[in-house]
């Protein structure tokens, strides 16, 4: 089992205010900012190519610098097709995608893949971001139980694909186990993992109480499971990855200064 980082975006940043501010703003530094990136990722089982996500669209104009932005993803440093290229692997190669959400920067290219399998819970299916793509597959979660978590599809052995509610109605989040390792790809539970550490929701969500339903369950399975966290829009995704971090919840690893590489 091998998980590659598909990188795009570095060099951004995000504000405390925007990471940890959804169930309110107490304790919140409002000149504080976090690392920000983007990047989403591939599973090769051996048997075949699994992306999770597929970045943004090609065309979609890069984010000019703004020092009173919420949330700057960084300095274009890859179209995703190119940064899929860069990791080994061609479009002909991926037979499934799995998307954790409908936003446009985790399903942007999906186009570019007409003949790989789209994997999406039923209400993202749904959504006008997917409805129109012939090769969406709604998925219903009938696999029963996963450890805590009540619900799951079995995508191929060791990849479980979860409903995970809250930051949108249909959000999904994906679990690759790879010996006494669980990897976890998540999309936007969190947006940096400074608010994992401290059990802090973002501003973003369509369901508030079902967002903090799934971040508890995140903490709790994270806290039986040694768990490698692999978020989108923090380069602490691909370091937790490179360095096989595995996440101690009560060992918070220290903020590292916006541009700074850890």
């Amino acid at each position: 089992m091998t998980i590659k980082a598909v990188k795009m975006f570095e060099n951004g940043f995000m504000t405390e205010g925007f990471a940890l501010g959804g169930e309110g703003t107490d304790g919140i530094d409002t000149a504080k900012k976090y690392r920000s990136s983007l990047q989403n990722y591939v599973i090769d089982t051996g048997d075949e190519v699994i992306l999770v996500d597929t970045g943004v669209p090609s065309e979609m104009p890069e984010q000019v610098p703004d020092e009173k932005a919420m949330i700057y993803m960084g300095k274009k440093i890859s179209g995703y097709m190119e940064a899929l290229e860069k990791c080994g692997y061609k479009p002909e190669q991926v037979s499934r995608i799995l998307i954790t959400h409908k936003h446009a920067d985790h399903t942007g290219e999906l186009r570019s893949f007409p003949n790989a399998k789209i994997y999406a819970s039923r209400v993202e299916a749904e959504a006008d971001e997917l409805k129109d793509l012939p090769n969406v597959v709604p998925v219903d979660f009938k696999d029963g139980e996963y450890h805590n978590f009540p619900a799951s599809e079995k995508i191929a052995e060791g990849v479980y694909y979860l409903p995970a509610k809250g930051h949108t109605n249909g959000n999904s989040i994906v679990i690759v186990e790879d010996g006494d390792l669980f990897y976890m790809i998540h999309g936007d539970v969190t947006y940096t993992d400074e608010a994992l550490y401290k059990n802090r929701l973002s501003i973003v969500y369509e369901d508030l109480p079902a967002a903090r339903a799934t971040l508890d369950a995140v903490r709790e399975f994270i806290k039986n499971h040694p768990t490698v966290y692999l978020s989108t829009h923090t380069p602490l995704g691909v370091e937790n990855l490179e360095n096989t971090k595995v996440v101690d919840l009560d060992d918070m690893p220290e903020s590292l200064p916006v541009g700074k590489i850890g």
